[in-house]
């Protein structure tokens, strides 16, 4: 089993990037294989539904995601919604997002954006006929001390989502029918 952690924010002091490598390490740890990706190492185009699609970044991406068994995205939460690099990502990548499991790990200023991903979940479920894991992470940056997560709530529901997301991944033998 295969599950891709993908890092969306591309602020170099991100709170979701630590979230998601909290992640990748307890599953690592569970003995699962692990990986993450950072969007800042994988500059995209904006999605112009044309050239943009032909990005290496964007082929790198759709590979990735299409391999992986199951996605889990560190999205930071801006103006109570989650970022744009999100957003465009799974634009510029679309099909490979097909039967996907999909958990969210999102880092926040303050509790008002709770439901923030919800929009993006129903969009990855009806175009993608995505499973959403339903325990996501919401973090805010009270959570956060010198770089670290200073949580141990959000420490446990982290692990909490990543052992739902290997179970349902495992369940459905990485891939649901699309």
């Amino acid at each position: 089993m295969n599950i891709l952690t993908i890092s969306c924010s591309l602020n170099p002091n991100s709170r979701s990037r630590m979230l998601s490598r909290f992640a990748v390490d307890r599953l690592t740890e569970a003995g699962v294989v692990a990986s993450l990706i950072d969007l800042q190492d994988h500059p995209l185009p904006m999605c112009d539904a044309g050239v943009s699609y032909n990005h290496p970044s964007v082929e790198i991406l759709s590979t990735a995601i299409q391999q992986a068994h199951a996605v889990v995205l560190g999205v930071p939460i801006y103006n109570y919604y989650a970022n744009a690099a999100v957003k465009n990502l799974i634009e510029l990548t679309g099909e490979s997002w097909n039967g996907k499991i999909v958990g969210f790990l999102c880092a926040a200023g303050g509790q008002g954006s709770y439901m923030s991903v919800m929009n993006l979940a129903n969009s990855l479920m009806l175009d993608f006929r995505c499973l959403i894991v339903p325990r996501f992470v919401y973090a805010t940056k009270n959570d956060f001390a010198d770089g670290q997560i200073t949580s141990d709530k959000i420490k446990n529901r982290i692990t909490e989502l990543t052992t739902t997301t290997a179970m349902l991944a495992e369940a459905v033998g990485g891939r649901l029918p699309s």
